[in-house]
């Protein structure tokens, strides 16, 4: 089967990426900084996969180092073009078709710093410029403060005429709600012919890519506009306040997509999804929850309050409470939480429960087994249904190394245990509370590693003679409660 015009590819697709972002006042390049968890130029090459461009290439400049080590790990199909010097967006697209050679058909234009600029979208313009069998389509808004933004000026017929930048504009035009995205399709013939006579007369001294759409409507092509019904799409980011600005919408879409698709938000305002998170049907997230990365939440688990998960993957109808977890694997209907610390490598099996002020570092959890309370577990590997008492701390490092311990299925580990690793606790095996285990423990056996106590008659009296406590050892000699009560 034959593909649709609409699904087939375009030719080139170019993302300018070179700006300075001087306003966002950052040692990291503008386009790198997040939105809803994913970089604005990783937003621009998602956008762009929409349209399957047979060459995609990203025009940087500024901090140009630190843009393509991002792409040659985000987006290894991208070719990268160097613009050293920032002439305008005409020379910025004049740079990043230099390395493309010769070829024909459709070239889109779009930034690396619009990143609610969807796929969808991107489609609709590409759709919009073959059925009218444009020369330039450009994708346009009405807003209703265009401030700063390009107009689009039309004629009487409704075609599109002019692209006028706002601080050339006169006041009848700054009064077009109409505005430029800056997001285009050119006819690749008529893009390389209007950027060669491209010149800079005009206020800022640079050579405007509006200019090629006025060439082509002096020599009578076709030129038009889609205007999207969403001008979030076309907001770019200058500063840090735009910035917060489109990640809150950018976050307030998904919750709604997420809603809609079976998941309880109980407080949106204060719950974020970033754009990778995957949610089964019926999750209910409570009050104060962030999930982001590549984290992934099974049908019927509630999640929250007061929990962030990052590349955590949450089973089928587990409880995860008042934790913050990063690359860790929550088995169904485990129990975690309150106040819980899940690092990497941290695993729970089916049923098992990693319960209040626990923290799990690589460490497996068997199926049903339980630390309840209080512990720190490190290089562990714990049996199903064992059961870790209150106050236990696995000694995992002695300085230069990491060490294993292995405790047995069913075992159980009294209260406020230190286990001295490399250590093996056998299947079926109790520890005594109070121990410190250095050494193996068959299966079977109890094991019991803590200094016999004796009392020293009269130490008080003698030794803190005058003190409260003093006076309380007295009077409890006297006849009355050995408690004080």
């Amino acid at each position: 089967m034959s593909e649709s015009p609409d699904q087939q590819p375009v030719a080139a697709l170019i993302i300018l990426a070179a700006g300075a972002g001087t306003r966002m006042k950052s040692r990291k390049s503008k386009v790198l900084h997040e939105v809803a968890g994913r970089s604005m130029l990783g937003w621009a090459v998602h956008a762009a996969n929409g349209v399957h461009p047979q060459r995609l290439s990203v025009v940087v400049g500024h901090l140009a180092e630190q843009v393509s080590e991002y792409l040659h790990e985000f987006a290894p199909e991208a070719t990268t073009a160097l613009q050293a010097e920032q002439h305008g967006t005409g020379h910025a697209v004049k740079c990043g078709l230099d390395p493309m050679g010769e070829f024909s058909g459709e070239v889109v234009v779009t930034y690396g710093d619009v990143p609610l600029l969807s796929a969808e979208t991107l489609q609709a313009l590409v759709s919009e410029h073959r059925t009218a069998a444009n020369a330039v389509t450009v994708l346009t808004a009405r807003v209703p403060d265009p401030t700063g933004y390009g107009r689009i000026v039309r004629d009487a017929s409704g075609r599109i005429v002019e692209i006028v930048e706002d601080r050339d504009a006169d006041e009848s035009q700054k009064q077009i709600d109409e505005i430029n995205s800056g997001i285009y399709v050119f006819d690749a013939e008529l893009l390389r012919a209007g950027l060669a006579q491209l010149g800079s007369s005009n206020a800022q001294g640079e050579q405007y890519l509006t200019d090629v759409l006025g060439y082509a409507v002096s020599r009578d092509l076709p030129v038009g506009g889609y205007v999207t019904e969403d001008p979030w799409e076309t907001e770019g980011v200058n500063d840090r306040q735009q910035l917060a600005r489109l990640d809150r919408e950018a976050n307030r879409r998904q919750l709604v997509r997420w809603m809609k698709a079976g998941v309880t938000i109980v407080d949106p305002l204060s719950t974020r999804i970033t754009a990778d998170v995957g949610l089964g049907i019926d999750v209910t997230l409570q009050p104060g929850t962030i999930l982001s990365g590549a984290t992934t939440v099974g049908d019927g688990a509630e999640i929250g309050p007061d929990t962030r998960l990052h590349d955590t993957e949450v089973g089928a109808e587990a409880s995860v409470i008042r934790t913050e977890a990063n690359l860790a694997v929550i088995g169904e209907r485990a129990v975690v939480g309150p106040f819980t610390y899940l690092r990497p490598g941290a695993e729970l099996g089916a049923g098992a429960k990693a319960g209040a002020f626990v923290e799990v570092k690589a460490s497996t959890i068997g199926e049903g087994a339980k630390v309840p309370h209080l512990s720190y577990i490190g290089d562990t590997t714990i049996g199903e249904r064992a059961n870790v008492g209150a106050g236990t701390i696995v000694a995992n490092y002695d300085g230069v190394a990491k060490h294993r311990t292995l405790i047995g299925k069913a075992s159980f580990i009294g209260c406020g245990t230190t286990l001295i690793a490399p250590v093996e606790v056998a299947a079926g095996t109790y520890i005594a509370a109070g121990s410190t285990i250095t050494e193996a423990v068959p299966a079977g056996d109890l094991g019991v590693a803590r200094g016999r106590q004796r009392n020293v008659e009269g130490w008080v009296a003698k030794r803190r003679a005058g003190t409260r406590t003093a006076a309380a050892a007295e009077e409890a000699a006297s006849g009355s409660s050995p408690v004080g009560e």
